[in-house]
């Protein structure tokens, strides 16, 4: 049994090598106390009843020694470990968007065109993707082995977290937060192809209506456009290319426009009110689900241009000895 899984994204060796300098600088600390214990436990042992033990001087020097490598150690751990965290959770902004609703027990996937999947995620390797992920009933955890990604799902709020694929092949998906008792059967797969592939993939089968779509739909279902008007004395702040900018808020605080913010402006719209602008916008707390929330939030994405993806490069072909691996 092989001691990982495969290697299969752009920060997976970036967590296991900081895994690996944790383990053995525990292994070496606790073979150096544990020794040290043993051998001052057997050379100041007391050997007669009456013994008394000399005065022992403290050494400025010692103190100081066990004192610094200490500190530089954990700085060494807290700069590198900051370096992987950051670089995990910021998603590149030209990364290709995914939406991820988990369920008892299942997860629903999909993808900007309208393809949906149930427990399956087809992605390009070489091209970051975005996952932005809600739950309709309790905690689960979207975990793939292979690439070292985990982002637990909360109910009640969005999650979003990235990664890029390396290598072709398929690989495992978890659910890694106990959800219930057919919390086992959530479970299935990445796969991982080449780009030529992907976009076969993605043109064939049946496309369902895009998230950008049905929230434009529910966008006026809901009335949102008589209030969110591209015209003078609007009621609401104009949502047009607002997506990733700064917004002033009453009493000049500043928020960025993100994923968790469109959701917390929806389901409680007096929590960050946009400075000029009155409080009349209602909750719309238990009304929307949170796909219906997931595909809001998509529509009000579309309004801001993306930035451009940048081609992405066929994989090198693996070595004779990766083929039978890369097909896991």
């Amino acid at each position: 049994m092989p001691l990982f899984p495969d290697q299969a994204s752009t920060f997976a060796p970036h967590v296991d090598a900081l895994y690996l300098f944790l383990v053995c600088l525990t292994a070496f600390f606790s073979l150096l106390i544990g020794t040290l214990v043993v051998v001052f436990a057997i050379k100041y042992r007391r050997r007669a009843e009456n013994e008394v033990p000399d005065l022992v001087h403290e050494s400025g020097l010692l103190e100081m020694t066990w004192t610094v490598i200490p500190f530089l150690i954990t700085m060494v751990l807290f700069v590198w470990s900051s370096w992987v965290y950051f670089r995990i959770t910021r998603p590149p902004r030209e990364a290709m968007d995914v939406y991820v609703t988990g369920k008892q027990w299942m997860w629903k996937l999909q993808h900007a065109n309208g393809r949906m999947e149930m427990n399956e995620l087809h992605v390009p390797v070489g091209r970051a993707v975005r996952l932005t992920m809600a739950s309709e009933d309790v905690i689960h955890s979207f975990y793939i082995p292979a690439f070292r990604f985990k982002r637990d799902v909360v109910p009640g709020r969005f999650a979003t977290a990235w990664f890029e694929a390396t290598r072709p092949g398929r690989y495992h998906l978890f659910c890694a937060q106990y959800c219930g008792t057919r919390h086992s059967n959530m479970i299935g797969w990445v796969h991982v192809l080449t780009p030529a592939d992907y976009q076969a993939w993605l043109s064939g089968g049946v496309l369902g209506e895009s998230l950008a779509s049905a929230g434009a739909k529910r966008f006026v279902e809901n009335a949102c456009n008589t209030c969110h008007a591209e015209k003078p004395g609007a009621r609401g702040p104009s949502l047009n290319a607002i997506f990733g900018k700064v917004q002033r808020l009453q009493g000049g605080q500043t928020v960025v426009v993100d994923e968790a913010y469109l959701r917390e402006s929806i389901v409680n719209p007096q929590a960050k009110l946009v400075e000029g602008y009155p409080s009349i916008m209602p909750t719309y707390q238990g009304l929307i689900s949170e796909e219906g929330l997931l595909q809001l939030v998509a529509y009000v994405k579309s309004l801001s241009p993306a930035p451009a993806a940048p081609p992405v490069a066929a994989p090198a072909p693996p070595a004779p000895g990766e083929r039978k691996a890369a097909t896991k």
